[in-house]
């Protein structure tokens, strides 16, 4: 089976037990936009989209309907969203003279133009996450490069002019996904097969959260009091825990056949409104922080 989401150990299992692939279509025209993968999921910093990099480009919905955003259609990976712009990393869409893989990427100009903050043609970043309001980076680095020396969770404070390697005590194997918190980048959450894992220095130390289920997403909410955590074990499963309490309380899912919550986001103006992304590329809005649930796209079709 050919993989084009993230391309990690985990989603081998997850996608062997749903049996699922990837369609080959592409983002379409105003109105008829077909999701081809879905590699991160981020609310504008007002509230009035949500955006969505799939293997060509940007797609966006507002005000109930889906359109192409401006700027060129790359394959973005490892898509991440702060308050003041987008993170990523990824491919150059074909024709476009750039190095692949872009290392890191930075837009302020909602994907419209994009500016290299390094590791250009050397690194490609599928687990990549930022922190909301301070623009701190982690990524886990899969293999050596010029400004990381060994594999494992990498961040910078700096915008990659300079990486520091988190220790990661307690935690072994790779990283299959991470999540910042919103103001204090010290706290991260990171997603392995054996479960969820929190530090809060700097990823230095972490202690696990859950255990027994695969992780596969988490995210801090905004009010940076809670933490996220899409798991998979026999069945897909959302929860939602208090980081001060250590309180899990579960998130009713939509019905999902064979399939799991990739991604998760939370609207910035609304805060009750979150969005979630699945692997196979169904994304539901819910207005009421898990309550109920409105399908806005089926199997990458946008509704």
């Amino acid at each position: 089976m050919q993989i084009h989401r993230r391309t990690i150990p985990l989603l081998a299992v997850v996608l062997a037990v749903f049996g699922g692939a990837p369609h080959n279509a592409s983002a379409q025209g105003t109105g008829t936009v077909t999701l081809t993968h879905v590699h991160g999921l981020a609310y504008s910093a007002d509230g009035g989209k949500i955006y969505i990099p799939s293997h060509h480009g940007l797609a966006i919905y507002s005000s109930g309907k889906w359109s192409k955003a401006p700027g060129p259609q790359h394959d973005y990976m490892g898509f991440s969203a702060t308050k003041d712009g987008f993170y990523s990393s990824g491919h150059p869409a074909p024709g476009s003279g750039l190095i692949n893989p872009f290392g890191v990427i930075r837009s302020t100009d909602a994907g419209k133009t994009w500016t290299k903050l390094g590791l250009e043609g050397e690194t490609d970043f599928h687990v990549l996450a930022t922190s909301y309001g301070t623009n701190a980076i982690f990524v886990y680095n899969p293999a050596p490069n010029s400004r990381m020396k060994t594999a494992g969770i990498y961040y910078t404070l700096n915008n990659g002019f300079m990486w520091k390697r988190a220790q990661a005590n307690g935690f072994s194997g790779e990283a299959t996904g991470l999540a910042v918190h919103p103001s204090d980048p010290k706290v991260v959450a990171a997603a392995a097969k054996s479960g969820f894992y929190l530090s809060t220095d700097s990823g230095d130390n972490f202690r696990a959260i859950t255990q027994g289920a695969q992780a596969l997403a988490a995210f801090f909410d905004l009010d940076g009091e809670h933490l996220w955590l899409s798991s998979y074990a026999g069945a897909p499963a959302l929860a939602r825990a208090n980081l001060k309490t250590g309180k899990k309380d579960p998130v009713t899912l939509p019905p999902l056949t064979r399939d799991a919550v990739s991604y998760i986001a939370q609207n910035p103006v609304n805060r009750n409104e979150y969005a979630i992304a699945t692997f196979e590329r169904n994304v539901f809005i819910t207005p009421d922080a898990g309550r109920t649930w409105r399908q806005i796209a089926r199997e990458g079709k946008g509704l």
